[in-house]
C-alpha cells in the first residue's frame, strides 16, 4: 500500500508503507547512512583538505556528484517536482524580512567584533567579490540546500514521523558538523543557527528555492562584510 505520511522533500513520490513508517532494521540502517554521509564524509573531506592540500571545490566534487546520483536511483524522487516546487508571495516576504533582521544584526556584529575586515572584500577586490556574489549562490549554495533538505527530508524524514522539530534540529547539528572543515567555532556555531532557519524554512515551504534563496542573501552577507574569512580553508586553485 502506498502511503504519503510524515516529513518528505517535494520530490518525494507516494512510497510503500514500509518506507514511510520504517521498522528498527531500516530505522538502524538509516541512522547508518546519516552517520556515514553527514559525520564520516565531512571528516573525511577535512583528512584530505589537511593532507593533501587540495582545493576544496576539487574535493567536494566526486562527494556531490555522489549525493546526486544515490537520490537520482531512488524510484521514490522525482526531480523536476522538486525544482517545480515554488513559494509564495508570504514567504518571501518572510525570508526578506527575517534577513532585514538578522542580517542587519550580522553586518553589526561583523563592524563591531572585525572592524578591520568590514566591507574589506568588496572595497579592495571589488571584481573577486561580485564574481563571488553571482557563482557563489549558483555553484555552491544550491549544490548544499540539495544535500542538506531535500536529500536529507527525503531520505530520511521517515525517521522523525511527525516530529518536525527534531528533524529541523538534527538537520541544523549536521549542517553545522559539515563545516568543520574550515577549523573554527564562527563557522560551526554560526551554521547552526542559520541551519535551523534553512531547515524550518524548507519544513513550511517545501521548496529548494525558497532556501536556495534564503541561503544565498545570508552567505553572500557574511562575504562581503568581512565574515568570508571564516569560511575559507586558506587553500585556493
Amino acid at each position: 500500500m502506498k502511503a504519503m505520511l510524515g516529513l518528505c522533500a517535494a520530490g518525494t513520490l507516494p512510497r510503500d508503507e514500509a518506507i514511510v513508517l520504517p521498522g528498527f532494521a531500516r530505522r538502524v540502517r538509516l541512522v547508518f547512512e546519516i552517520l556515514i554521509f553527514f559525520v564520516g564524509a565531512p571528516l573525511l573531506v577535512s583528512y584530505v583538505l589537511q593532507t593533501f592540500r587540495l582545493p576544496l571545490f576539487v574535493v567536494l566534487q566526486p562527494i556531490l556528484l555522489g549525493f546526486f546520483l544515490y537520490l537520482m536511483w531512488d524510484p521514490t524522487f522525482f526531480l523536476r517536482r522538486e525544482l517545480a516546487q515554488g513559494f509564495s508571495l508570504g514567504q518571501l516576504l518572510a525570508i526578506l524580512g527575517t534577513f532585514a533582521v538578522i542580517g542587519s544584526a550580522i553586518a553589526y556584529a561583523a563592524y563591531a567584533l572585525f572592524p578591520w575586515s568590514f566591507l574589506s572584500f568588496p572595497r579592495r577586490a571589488p571584481r573577486l567579490w561580485l564574481t563571488i556574489m553571482v557563482l557563489y549562490p549558483l555553484l555552491s549554495v544550491l549544490a548544499q540546500e540539495f544535500v542538506y533538505r531535500t536529500f536529507f527530508f527525503h531520505r530520511y524524514g521517515p525517521l522523525f514521523g511527525d516530529r518536525r522539530w527534531l528533524a529541523i534540529f538534527t538537520n541544523a547539528a549536521l549542517f553545522s558538523f559539515g563545516h568543520i572543515i574550515f577549523e573554527n567555532w564562527i563557522a560551526v556555531v554560526g551554521t547552526f543557527f542559520s541551519g535551523l532557519l534553512f531547515a524550518y524554512r524548507y519544513d513550511v515551504t517545501r521548496s529548494l528555492w525558497a532556501v536556495w534563496l534564503e541561503h544565498s542573501l545570508y552567505g553572500c552577507l557574511v562575504f562581503t562584510v568581512g565574515l568570508g574569512q571564516f569560511f575559507f580553508t586558506g587553500i585556493s586553485i
